[in-house]
């Protein structure tokens, strides 16, 4: 397995999904969302699928095994040779330490872990802003990138509404539960040396950069 091989940490609205996707076509590589393999396999009705759909049923948290097997089987298929990016995985200590031994087994290891640093008052401001459309789901924001149409969608015109995720008060607590769930694993890749700490702050294009070099400084 050659190519980039990474993971993005970062709290929510830190930006992880849009690196991965620039990542991605810089490299050539696959871009790794758990959320996205978790929902193909329910939709697919694989194995790993059906059995995850069962936890979501009730409402209750998918295991770790399960995450470990559904990315262990989404690195062994063919585009994953050129490298990836992994976004959303590990969440813990265990799970990371499944993924070295996955990749140790694949005979490979990972490059780096980027650690996307962003000022608590920006993450808020960037989750808080979000407005989505009750139509055709476009999401706008209302300082960075409003609606041309006002309280409703330009494309559509459906009304927008601020999601329940999406509102200060539950983005403070997806925060806290962030710090408390990651920290130990921030600690992990910082003891193993791989951890590269990256500015959140800025262009898209700004915040790409800064990993680009980080893997090249530091030999990575």
């Amino acid at each position: 397995m050659e190519g980039i091989r990474v993971v993005l940490l970062g709290p929510p609205g830190a930006g992880k999904g849009t690196q991965a996707k620039l990542l991605r076509q810089k490299f050539d590589a696959c871009q790794i969302s758990t959320g996205d393999l978790l929902r193909e396999a329910v939709q697919e009705k694989t194995p790993l699928g059906e059995k995850a759909a069962e936890y979501i049923e009730r409402g209750a948290l998918v295991p770790d095994d399960l995450m470990v097997d559904l990315v262990a089987n989404r690195l062994q298929e063919s585009d994953c040779l050129r490298g990836f990016i992994l976004d959303g995985f590990p969440r813990t200590v265990a799970q990371a330490q499944s993924l070295d031994r996955m990749l140790d087994t694949l005979g490979t290891g990972l490059q780096a872990v980027f650690s996307v640093q962003v000022p608590r008052e920006t993450i808020i401001e960037r989750l808080s802003g979000r407005r989505t459309c009750q139509g055709c789901g476009a999401i706008y924001h209302r300082t960075f990138s409003p609606s041309k149409a006002g309280s409703t969608c330009e494309r559509c015109n459906a009304p927008l509404y601020q999601r329940e995720d999406d509102r200060e008060e539950t983005v403070q607590k997806r925060l806290v539960v962030y710090d408390s769930q990651t920290a130990p694993l921030v600690d992990y890749y910082r003891e193993r040396g791989i951890l590269r700490e990256i500015d959140g702050v800025g262009t898209t294009e700004d915040v790409r950069d800064r990993m680009v070099r980080a893997l090249g400084e530091r030999g990575a």
